[in-house]
This record gives C-alpha cells, structure tokens and sequence, in this order.
C-alpha cells in the first residue's frame, strides 16, 4: 500500500494532537506504612497512572524487587524494622479498651512520621531539584508529610486506604453526622440504637479533643522541623487538599454525605481479569467434590503466631469440614495439619476467590479483603482483631452476607458450625451476588476514576474551585452557633421584653381599676 503526501501529512496531524492531548505528569506517591495491604490500593494507583504514560516517584517501605518503567523508589527501610514489633502486638489490642488503642495508634503514628522524613532517601529527595504535579499522600497518621507537597509546590491529594474517616474528611470539609455516620473502630452501622449513638457520640469526642489538643500540635511540631521555611501551618496545607480518593464504595458500606473532591474508588486494587492459579492449587480447588474454604488472616496477623490452644481449635475445626481447605499458614511444618487443608505463606487471595469451587472465605475482616470477597460473590465468616475490621463484619452480618466470631471466645464447635450454616443455606450467597452486581454497576471502573481525578488536579493546578468554604469556618462559626444564639436568642428577648411589657401593662390597668373600685366603695360609704 502506497502513501500520498495527503494521507502522510493526516497522519502527522493526527500524532501530533495525540501527543498533544496526552500530557504525562510526574506525581510523587507517599505510601509511607508498612502494612502490605495499605501499599497493594497504593500501588495500584501507581499502575493506574503509568499505564496512562505517567511518571510517579515512591516513597515506601516496599521498593519493588523488579524495574517497573517510570516507578521510581524512594526507600524507606527503617519503618519495616520499627513496625515489626507493633504488628506481633496487634493481638494484644483485644485486651485493651477502644480508647487505649485510639491513643497508641495515634502514638506509633507520630513515631512513623518522623522516622519517613529522617530517611536519607527522603532527605535526598528534598534535597533535589525535581517538580511534581501532584503529591498523592495516603491519609494514616502521616498529617506532616503533607509537608512535602508545600515544599515541592504541588498539589495535595489524599489517599483513604480505608475509606472516610476524620483524618480525611478534615481535609476537604466532608460532615459526618455521629447520629448515622459510625466510627470505624465500633461494631456498629449506620442503624444505630440510643446507646449505640452515645457510645458512638463518646468516642467520636474523644478522638477529636485527642486530634486537636494533643496529636496534631505533635504532628505540626515534627512539620516545623522538618519544613521550616514553609510559608503555611502543617494545619493550613491539610485543609487545603485538592482531592480526597477513597478506599470504599456507597454499595459495600452505606449512604453518607460527601463533598464534590471526595471520590469514592474502593476495590480499585481489584482484578478484572482472573489468571490462572498455579497448577497445584487449581488441582485442589477443582478437585474438591465439595467445593474449598480458603482461609486467611490477611497480611498483619500472622497465623503462625497465634496461640497454640488457638490454633489446635481451629485445625480441629478444619478437619471435621467436608470440603477442602486452603490455609495462609506462614511455617510450612505445621504439626498435626488435615489431610485436607493445604497450608502457604501466600496465595493469589483475588484469583482464588474468583474460583466457582470456592464457597466461603475465613478472613479477619479487613477492607480490602471483605471487597474482594463481596466482588467476587462469596460470602465470609470474620474474626476481627483490630481497626475497621468490627466494623466491616458488623455491616456484614447486618447485610446478611457474613457472619462475625469472637476471637476470644473461638472454639472448633462455633466455626465448624459457622462454616457449615454459610455452605449449606443460600442464603448468604445470593445476598452477596446481589451487593456484587450493586457494586460492580458503576459507569467507570474504580481505577479508572481514581486515575482521571488526580490527572484532573494536575490539569486544573490543583482543581481550587472544588475547596469547601466550610473548611474556612471555625467550630462555631461551622455549626452556626453565634447565629443561632443572635437569632434565636433575639427573638427569645424580644419575646421576653414584649411579655414583660405587656404584663406591666395588665397591672397598671387592672391595678388602677381595682384602686378605682376601692376608692368608689369609700366614698360611698362615707
């Protein structure tokens, strides 16, 4: 086929718009926890946006172990060490009260922000001369890393790896109303009881005189220190985001209000397209008469680590199911394990629970593992340990899709029974294909919006038309109370003064009537 000079000059025209059109941003991505699941929502952004032609640097403590064009690490080692004791800890959070944990999580936050900004990768980094587009900051204990998008002249963007929470809906002016609106560290929905609502009420309180009287003047300290020319407060860049992404979805949770730069893109991590599982694990899943129960603690809680007499319940437990079992089990000596429970350190969780022989997911309760669940229509049995985990399993079991089980109080008998309940009534299954077909009916998959608003941000220099004036209120200006008290208080006055008036009125005419009468009757009788 041959070319004109016409067909040869479109064809230029028409690369040379496209090229145009498609403007690569560079963003820097501060995925600063350790936890593995927070990096697994992150870095599927990051994948989102380089395969849109984009440039992002990292900052974690999981540098990937084989070159990704345009990912570029900046890594943060030390947090893994320091971590590594907080995680095997994580157990002992059942043993103190809701308030004590809120106060440590807040704590080892504080720890973790200041060992991220001393890291000699980081401290390199700003010493650099390099310009981002855009700052996407996950939102976990990290307010003075907002810092960074101060000192690179960038646009902040928040990251919710699990989804609205006060540290993010601070951020771009969200209400959460306490009547309906739970926090994520109680067992409620947003149907809540009388002393549900005062539970929920005390602890919202709590958490809000420990953000602004004792946690965020540290965070704001530690911002100063390490950001000391920096023209705005650590306080004024945070309610100043441009944007709000966020690890949750209306039809996997419930009806909240939101502001417009606070967007909804949980299960974004998710695959679309199942891969083939490995050929040992195919052949256990798909040879079971009786379909498999995969079983997983996530990535903090390790099974291994569990105490003896626990584990001795569980395998108990597992050995009397008629179905097969596949265990993220971290020593590959387990003594005493079923013939039918397959143990690993790792499993493909979303390709296994794409399976059709799967019939029930064992899981701790985590986000990201609850949504893949619900995506790929299997219903689950949670035994929550710490976090959003007593949450995500109480709005499970209110939807009929999931039952929850008391760590403390776990027994082979209980599971065995849970396990069976959930397999043999439909029940369960049908509700959770329903919240699936819910969830998956989205005019744009999850990914893809995440991906089109932070490219938004960085088209639009930070998108300051979306900026709530709401955030530029203080407490009481925001709940109108000089208004309330001027208004109402006016009217209760005038009210007051009117009545008063009136009443002194009633008396001087009723009172010289009667002095009148008196008088009237005394001359009379004179």
């Amino acid at each position: 086929m041959r070319f004109g000079y016409k067909q040869i000059l479109r064809l230029f025209i028409v690369i040379v718009g496209f090229l145009h059109s498609s403007h690569a941003y560079h963003f820097l991505a501060v995925l600063h926890f350790s936890s593995k699941s927070h990096f697994i929502v992150g870095s599927a952004l990051i994948k989102g946006l380089i395969d849109k032609g984009h440039e992002v640097t990292v900052i974690s403590p999981f540098p990937q172990k084989k070159p990704i064009k345009n990912w570029h690490d900046v890594p943060v080692s030390g947090v893994l060490e320091f971590m590594k004791n907080e995680t095997d800890d994580l157990l002992n959070t059942l043993e103190r009260s809701v308030m004590e944990n809120v106060v440590s999580f807040h704590k080892t936050g504080l720890q973790v922000t200041e060992l991220v900004l001393k890291s000699p990768a980081v401290q390199k980094l700003m010493a650099s001369n390099q310009t981002f587009d855009a700052v996407i900051n996950e939102v976990f204990l990290s307010e003075a890393l907002y810092g960074l998008s101060e000192h690179f002249k960038a646009p902040l963007i928040g990251l919710g790896t699990f989804g609205a929470i006060s540290w993010n809906t601070d951020m771009v002016g969200s209400p959460s109303p306490p009547s309906y609106v739970p926090s994520t560290l109680l067992p409620f929905t947003d149907r809540m009881t009388l002393g549900q609502r005062i539970g929920n009420l005390a602890l919202l309180t709590f958490e809000r005189l420990l953000l602004d009287l004792y946690y965020l003047p540290k965070q704001e300290k530690i911002f100063r220190q390490h950001f000391p020319h920096s023209q705005r407060s650590m306080l004024e860049i945070r309610k100043n985001a441009a944007l709000v992404l966020l690890n949750s979805h209306v039809s996997l949770s419930f009806p909240r209000p939101y502001v417009p730069n606070q967007i909804e893109v949980g299960g974004m991590h998710i695959n679309r397209q199942r891969k083939p599982l490995p050929l040992d694990i195919e052949r256990f899943i798909s040879e079971s008469p009786h379909g498999v129960v995969y079983f997983s603690m996530g990535s903090n809680i390790k099974s291994k680590n569990l105490p003896f007499e626990k584990r001795q319940e569980l395998m108990k437990a597992l050995k009397s199911l008629k179905q097969r079992v596949l265990w993220k089990f971290e020593d590959p000596h387990l003594e005493g394990k079923p013939d039918n429970v397959y143990i690993s350190d790792w499993f493909p969780q979303d390709d296994i629970l794409a399976h059709d022989n799967v019939k029930v997911f064992i899981t701790h309760g985590g986000l990201l593992s609850t949504t893949e669940s619900i995506y790929h229509g299997k219903p689950f049995i949670g035994i929550p340990i710490f976090g959003d985990q007593f949450l995500n399993m109480a709005k499970a079991e209110a939807n009929g899709y999931g039952i929850m089980l008391d760590y403390k109080n776990l027994s082979a008998n209980a599971l065995k029974q849970a396990v069976e309940k959930m397999v043999y009534n439909k029940e369960y299954t049908n509700l959770v294909k329903a919240m699936s077909a819910r969830y998956k009916d989205q005019p744009m998959a999850p990914l893809q919006k995440a991906v089109y608003w932070v490219e938004h941000v960085a088209r639009h220099k930070g998108a300051k038309y979306l900026h709530c004036a709401g955030l530029d209120l203080n407490f009481i200006q925001y709940h109108n109370i000089d208004a309330i008290l001027i208004l109402y208080g006016g009217i209760l006055f005038v009210l007051f003064v009117v009545l008063w008036l009136l009443k002194c009125l009633l008396g001087c005419v009723f009172g010289n009537k009667s002095q009148s009468g008196k008088t009237a009757k005394k001359m009379k009788k004179q």
